[in-house]
């Protein structure tokens, strides 16, 4: 796993305008443009304005003065009405971007793709073979800003119609919302009336007939009072039409005809045509997006401007979201606690530096949806985690907020959705990569996945269309040295996520397996008959041969059904030995190996001539426990994903019977965090409970125990019940916050061991917390290096004594009678080295070293041992000074 917003893509739906409800999680959070705009106003529809825009009436005195299309009071009351219902609709966020904290906003954090100009003869210009490569522009065409899609083009001639076009994940929605709410604003003064269509929308109407008018009216009621007054408007008003590809337009004159009436039914594909042609309102200006493999629905001569949505193409760009987004000063999940401004700034100004030495991850946030995956990712691995959210939901919902309700071709009946198709495609590109242990994809590997099993004109149709649009969204050109030509997984976890997909979904099938699934259901489907037949030529006729084929064909559906479940077990033995894995087991636990692809390693980068080292997969079989749990195969469901309950449960049932073989072993620490990572991931207690119920030595020394991972440690292990003989949590840089999450785990030990970590005199508290607490098991408290009062170690000294059963609490590294012995090896080394080691962070540990010493001293009655620590003492203070301490 290595590697060296803009908002994603959302749909809009209905109840534009009632009173705003709490978000119900049983509804999916990608909401539609269908709701219509209701009379009545939003509870609250100013507040949000107030707090990030000023007053909308102030945007709406300024825009005033620029029109005079709506001199009327009430038609005016009507469009600002209709001005703060649709600012209000289009500024809500879906559940994932809301975790971001409270005072994110589009307006705070957007930052505008480069929109580079393109002509239709580079339209009309057959593509390369996979399309991967971001082209150049060409000269003379400089990009293009939001504000400059209606000039005059390079001959002076009004442009009219502007289709805007983008593969999935370059910011397209993002793009509309923010031009929506930029007129609500009153920012584009060109514009007096904006109105906004999903043709997601307009294609679920089907052919019913419906007049301009009345979509109009239905979808935004405050607009029915200004409807006469379209038609004056001219090129005032602004029709946005988002999503082209989703409608099946036909301009030929005899599929459909001339329409010039507003209030005129007719189907909606029709009046879209017709408006495109500029026979219906034809001064009007549109703006239309659309996916690649939809440009050509439209003919060339009624489109007045193309301009390619290219995403960051400019590191600069990539570098200002990651500030905007990073820095945002409430970005605590609504748990009330947030990220230090140090540690934000330390992890943008990591992230920076990985985008300038222009890795893997520069490439990678060309598009906009995976700057949108990064901040979310080390929001998760930084930040506290909200109750519930995995990394493999992280994984889901991005890939539902830019393919849900994504269908691959909305012009071929199977109407088969996209992301289902990347999961059969790209899923088996990744899997074979995992298999196989590589990254990196020629173009021979990857056209081989693609084409895998196409046989008819329409697959290659299909094929061709995810080639233009969503390929890149999937896989990159390859920009290490020495690997020019090749292909990787845009994101690495991404390859892990899709190969676990393929697995779960069932979709990777042996010769075998297909044959026998063929032949058992067509034994299936006339089993019936011909047991029927046999059985009545068994009794007529003295054929003893029948009753044996009468029992064969029974045979053959338990023989497919044994075929599957060896299956299965094949795909939980794989799985498990991935996790266990022996050379595995000195890496980082898989949240440190995330964290390092995002931000970088410090350090000299590896040679090109030097061997590479093993890929590591470790994630490969936690995203599949992950995609197992119900909540993703809920998203999965909306994807056009689906997994059965009945697989999800056999697939259960099979992991757990090879993780109670191989799961008792004992593991290193950081792959026992990783096998603790895949029950979390899994979200099934009951399952976690089996698994781990042998489980009594918690030992995770060494491990960097950030907030994430505590809650990973507290959500699996909180609700046992049996006690825990050791938990070694000795040099983990753990805090008191830590502390308090990790309480349910540490009540159950016997023997704690919290030395060398980060626990200061506040954690004194937390810790008398705990030996009180009438669940407490603790016998042995050892606290090896923490910077605590000379107070708060003699009151938990004495806490020990009292609490229940005794518990003997080791404060100082001086207790006890064999340490002394090796104070003088112990400070021969330091002397030795210390012009080579960390000077400042031997400096600290020297520091507490005397404090532990004073205090062992100041606690002793015996004279002779007194006097060996006072020796020990003036040894240290020499040390110190030589480092440039007090040594007082």
């Amino acid at each position: 796993m290595r590697w060296g917003h803009h908002l994603p893509r959302a749909s809009w739906g209905s109840g534009f305008g009632r009173a705003l409800q709490p978000p119900d999680e049983r509804i999916p959070f990608l909401i539609h443009w269908s709701w219509p705009l209701q009379g009545e106003r939003p509870l609250g529809p100013l507040r949000a304005f107030i707090r990030h825009h000023g007053n909308l009436a102030d945007s709406a005195s300024r825009f005033g003065r620029h029109g005079r299309l709506f001199p009327s009071a009430s038609a005016t009351e009507a469009i600002q009405r209709y001005r703060w219902n649709l600012a209000e609709w289009f500024s809500r966020l879906p559940r994932e971007e809301r975790q971001f904290g409270p005072t994110f906003a589009l307006d705070t954090v957007h930052v505008d793709p480069v929109i580079r100009e393109s002509t239709p003869d580079e339209l009309l210009r057959p593509p390369a073979e996979l399309a991967l490569e971001h082209q150049p522009p060409q000269a003379g065409l400089p990009p293009l800003a939001l504000s400059q899609l209606f000039n005059p083009d390079a001959s002076g001639r009004r442009v009219q119609t502007v289709v805007l076009y983008g593969t999935v994940g370059t910011g397209k929605s993002t793009l509309v919302r923010k031009m929506v709410l930029d007129w609500c604003y009153g920012r584009l003064p060109a514009f007096e009336l904006l109105i906004p269509f999903s043709c997601e929308d307009l294609s679920s109407l089907g052919p019913a007939p419906v007049s301009l008018c009345q979509l109009v009216a239905q979808r935004y009621m405050p607009l029915k009072k200004v409807l006469p007054l379209m038609a004056a408007a001219g090129s005032h008003l602004l029709f946005v039409l988002h999503g082209l590809e989703r409608l099946n337009l036909d301009f030929r004159l005899a599929g459909t005809g001339l329409c010039s009436d507003p209030e005129q039914p007719e189907e909606p594909a029709a009046i879209i045509v017709n408006l495109l042609r500029k026979y219906m309102l034809p001064e009007a200006s549109i703006l239309v997006t659309t996916r690649p493999s939809a440009i050509g629905r439209i003919p060339s001569k009624y489109v007045g401007r193309y301009g390619e949505i290219c995403g960051f193409s400019d590191t600069n760009l990539q570098k200002l979201y990651f500030q905007l987004r990073l820095n945002q000063p409430d970005c605590g999940c609504g748990s009330g606690v947030s990220a230090a401004p140090a540690q934000r700034d330390n992890l943008v100004q990591m992230l920076s530096r990985n985008l300038e030495g222009h890795h893997q991850i520069a490439a990678a946030c060309f598009l906009p949806s995976y700057c949108w995956l990064v901040c979310a990712t080390l929001h998760f691995l930084h930040a506290p985690t909200p109750a519930g959210q995995t990394l493999t939901s992280i994984y889901t919902s991005f890939l539902r907020l830019n393919f849900s309700g994504e269908t691959l071709d909305s012009t071929d009946a199977s109407n088969l959705s996209l992301m289902a198709y990347a999961a059969r495609t790209m899923g088996k590109l990744a899997y074979e990569g995992v298999s196989s242990r590589k990254t990196y994809f020629s173009e021979e590997d990857v056209c081989g996945c693609l084409e895998a099993g196409i046989k008819t004109e329409e697959e290659f149709q299909l094929l061709h269309i995810f080639r233009r649009d969503a390929l890149r969204f999937f896989l990159a050109p390859c920009v290490e040295p020495g690997r020019a030509g090749t292909f990787v997984f845009t994101v690495p976890a991404m390859q892990e996520y899709l190969a676990a997909l393929y697995i779960v979904l069932g979709l990777r099938k042996t010769t075998l397996q297909k044959v026998g699934k063929e032949v058992a259901e067509l034994v299936g489907r006339v089993g019936e008959d011909v047991s029927l037949v046999l059985g009545i030529m068994a009794k007529l006729l003295p054929l003893r041969a029948l009753p044996l084929l009468f029992n064969l064909i029974k045979v053959v559906p338990r023989v497919f059904g044994r075929m599957v479940g060896k299956s299965r077990e094949a795909v939980a033995q794989a799985m498990v030995l991935e996790m266990f894995r022996e050379e595995d087991y000195y890496n980082d636990d898989v949240l440190d190996q995330m964290g390092a692809s995002i931000l970088g390693v410090e350090g000299p980068r590896r040679h090109p001539d030097e061997p590479p080292e093993d890929e590591v997969f470790e994630l490969f079989p936690i995203f599949m426990g992950g995609l197992l749990s119900a909540h993703n195969r809920a998203v999965l469901a909306q994807l056009g994903c689906p997994i059965k309950n009945l697989d999800a449960l056999e697939n259960a049932q099979a992991i757990k019977k090879k993780l109670g073989k191989l799961g008792r072993q004992v593991l290193p620490p950081s792959e026992l965090l990783d096998h603790l990572f895949f029950h979390y991931e899994f979200q099934n207690q009951r399952f976690s409970a089996e698994v781990l119920s042998s489980l009594r030595q918690l030992n995770l020394a060494g491990v960097r125990m950030t907030p994430v991972k505590c809650t990973v440690v507290a959500s699996v292990l909180g609700s046992g019940r049996h006690a825990l003989d050791e938990v070694n949590l000795a040099s983990c840089q753990l805090d008191p916050a830590g502390l308090r999450t990790l309480m349910p785990v540490l009540l159950r030990a016997r023997k704690l061991g919290l030395q060398l970590n980060s626990l200061g005199p506040e954690a004194c508290k937390d810790l008398r917390d705990l030996l009180l607490h009438d669940q407490c098991q603790i016998t042995t408290l050892r606290l090896y290096f923490n910077e605590l009062s000379s107070e708060g170690r003699q009151v938990l000294r004495d806490l020990g004594g009292a609490a229940e059963g005794g518990a003997r609490v080791v404060v100082s590294l001086t207790e006890g009678t064999a340490v002394s012995e090796y104070w003088s090896v112990i400070l021969s080394e330091v002397q030795r080295n210390l012009n080579s080691w960390d000077r400042a962070r031997v400096q600290r540990h020297l520091e507490l070293l005397l404090r532990d010493l004073e205090d062992s001293r100041g606690a002793t009655l015996n004279p002779w041992r007194k006097a060996q620590l006072l020796r020990v003492e003036g040894e240290v203070r020499g040390l110190l000074e030589q480092l440039g301490g007090s040594g007082s």
